[in-house]
């Protein structure tokens, strides 16, 4: 009785899943987080950088960083608003579960580039940049809406390509800091536990201010 049970239980929680991958453009984000780590491999293997100076070798890895962050900021936007805000008792862990893999895909899609080439500061530094950036990217994409998710992203990697010309030292710049300095460590780990657990409760927002994930 309990697996005659459980099976449709088990089968619903599996299409629920995938409706909501499906409503967030999941595979599509998916897809674009290998395409940046395709644009890193090369990078890395070719020697490319985005600019001159001391710091042109931690541009193009920041380049790929933002752009998975703002993919992954982009994609809580949902296309149902209150109706499903309002039936969703689930949602609060389908946010969870779709931003955590989200960020282990584009962590991952990243890393899997150091084959063709260490990334500057190496595997941990690599972690440390993608949850930090990910993290700044959901609170963005909980204060102004999953479509301006980016902007989150893209802002702080503007900052710190300003701020790596002056040598900086603030732990907010995480970026830029050797990968075994807590400081750094911490602050980019807050941001990106303050943006999980905020989407997970809120949701992104909507045009009209409403919650819509």
């Amino acid at each position: 009785m309990s697996i005659a049970v459980g099976l449709p239980v088990a089968r619903g929680a599996v299409r629920l899943g995938r409706l909501h991958a499906i409503s967030r453009r999941i595979p599509t984000a998916v897809a674009l987080h290998a395409a940046f780590g395709a644009l890193l491999a090369a990078g890395l293997h070719y020697r490319w950088t985005v600019a001159g100076g001391p710091a042109a070798g931690l541009l193009l890895p920041l380049v790929t960083i933002a752009g998975t962050a703002s993919v992954t900021a982009v994609s809580t936007h949902g296309p149902f608003g209150d109706s499903e805000e309002a039936t969703g008792r689930w949602l609060p862990w389908l946010r969870l579960t779709a931003a955590l893999t989200l960020t282990a895909t584009a962590y991952g899609s990243l890393a899997a580039a150091a084959t063709f080439g260490p990334p500057p500061g190496g595997d941990l530094a690599l972690l440390r940049d993608v949850a930090g950036s990910t993290g700044l990217g959901l609170l963005t994409a909980v204060l102004l809406g999953g479509a301006f998710g980016w902007t989150g992203p893209m802002a702080y990697y503007l900052a710190t390509e300003i701020a790596l010309t002056g040598n900086p030292t603030t732990p907010w710049i995480w970026t830029a800091r050797p990968p075994h300095d807590v400081g750094a460590n911490l602050c980019a780990g807050l941001v990106f536990i303050a943006g999980i657990a905020t989407l997970t409760a809120r949701g992104s927002r909507g045009r009209t201010g409403d919650t819509t994930v």
